[in-house]
């Protein structure tokens, strides 16, 4: 199973073009996720290259910015090509299926969370997550990211037809 789960903050901006053919949108940012601290050292962080596809990717472009918090669902791709002096340069990327924004980044955002992804599905769960589809699935989902809980009642009322039990 190749599955992973990043949360961290972008260390730049997104940066969003679009593929020659297709003209799929693609987005690619770095995230920085904090490593655990361990007793008498200093906290590091690892920034991984993150890429989205389709409508996600320039919902990414237009939401995220330098130092936003986001959370990541993805897979780990590895790859390699050769540099201008002949040696082999490993790579690895983060393609995400899903981006969760979360709290504000230094330019003083709304602390709500939202979240966008591909399928048109909610952020948590049923159906069909999407997972490993990639860029040629076509993502078909609202032209905006789910947003926060506003129109949700400040409390809630359950009658005994309410419980499913």
């Amino acid at each position: 199973m190749n599955s992973v789960v990043l949360i961290g903050r972008l260390a730049r901006d997104p940066e969003l073009s679009y593929t020659p053919n297709t003209q799929t949108a693609v987005c690619k940012f770095t995230l920085a996720v904090d490593r655990p601290r361990r007793q008498g050292e200093d906290q590091g962080a690892d920034f991984l290259r993150i890429t989205v596809f389709g409508r996600q990717a320039e919902t990414c472009d237009r939401y995220l910015s330098k130092g936003r918090q986001a959370a990541v669902h993805g897979r780990i791709e590895t790859g390699s090509y050769k540099n201008r002096e002949g040696a082999t340069v490993y790579t690895t990327d983060i393609i995400a299926d899903r981006v969760e924004f979360l709290g504000g980044g230094d330019r003083g955002q709304s602390s709500q969370g939202g979240s966008y992804q591909g399928g048109g599905q909610s952020s948590f769960g049923g159906g069909d997550s999407g997972f490993n589809d990639g860029p040629a699935s076509g993502f078909s989902a609202p032209a905006e990211p789910l947003g926060g809980f506003d129109d949700m009642p400040d409390t809630f009322q359950a009658a005994e037809d309410d419980i499913p039990f």
